[in-house]
C-alpha cells in the first residue's frame, strides 16, 4: 500500500500544476559576463594592495615549511635528486665530529675570559682536536659516501659531493635544512 500512495502522491503533484517559477528571469549571456569581469586597476588600492602581500607571505611560509620537510618540490636545485637525498640520510643517519665544533666554540669563547691561563690553554688544545678528528671523521665520511653512490646508483657522485656531505656534518642537526628524515643509527 505504500508504494501505491507514493505513486498517487507524485501523480497529483504533476496533475496539479507545472513546477514553481524562479521567481526572476534567467540573465542573459551579457549580464553575466558583466558580473565576472574585473576592473584592471582595483578601486580599492591599499586594500589590493594588502591582500597581494598576504597572499605572497603566504606562499612563501608554505614553500618554507614544504622546503623544511623535505618535499621535492620545494627543494632547490641543489638539494634535488636522489642521489642529494641518500647524501643527507647518510650523513644524518650518523653521529659526526664536526657537529660539536660549533658548542665547543661557544664553550673556548667562555674560557679564554677567565684568569687562568692553564684553562685557555688546555681549551685551545681542545678545539685543535676536535678539528683535526673532525676532519679525519668527514674525509672517511666522504669517501665512504662516493663508494656507496658508485654501488648504489651505479654512477659517478656528482660534482660537489664532499662539500654537500660535509657542510652538513659540520651544521647542528637541528639547524640542518632540509630536516633529517631518519635518525641516528639507522640503516639507509
Amino acid at each position: 500500500m505504500t508504494s501505491q500512495s507514493t505513486h498517487e502522491s507524485t501523480a497529483e503533484v504533476s496533475a496539479a500544476g507545472q513546477t514553481p517559477k524562479k521567481g526572476r528571469p534567467t540573465p542573459t549571456r551579457k549580464e553575466r559576463e558583466a558580473a565576472r569581469r574585473k576592473p584592471l586597476v582595483p578601486v580599492d588600492r591599499k586594500a589590493a594592495k594588502r591582500e597581494s602581500r598576504e597572499d605572497a607571505r603566504k606562499a612563501r611560509i608554505e614553500q618554507r615549511e614544504a622546503f623544511a620537510r623535505g618535499d621535492e618540490k620545494a627543494l632547490p636545485p641543489r638539494d634535488k635528486g636522489p642521489v642529494k637525498g641518500f647524501i643527507r640520510d647518510y650523513v644524518d643517519s650518523r653521529r659526526n665530529f664536526g657537529e660539536i665544533l660549533l658548542p665547543l666554540m661557544l664553550i673556548v669563547l667562555v674560557l679564554t675570559i677567565l684568569p687562568n691561563r692553564t684553562l685557555q690553554m688546555s681549551a685551545f688544545f681542545l678545539v685543535w682536536l676536535v678539528v683535526l678528528l673532525g676532519i679525519i671523521d668527514a674525509t672517511l665520511m666522504v669517501r665512504r659516501i662516493k663508494a656507496e653512490i658508485r654501488e648504489r646508483f651505479h654512477t659517478e657522485p656528482p660534482r660537489g659531493t664532499a662539500s654537500y656531505a660535509v657542510m652538513r656534518a659540520f651544521q647542528l642537526r637541528a639547524g640542518r635544512r632540509p630536516g633529517p628524515r631518519v635518525k641516528r643509527g639507522d640503516k639507509i
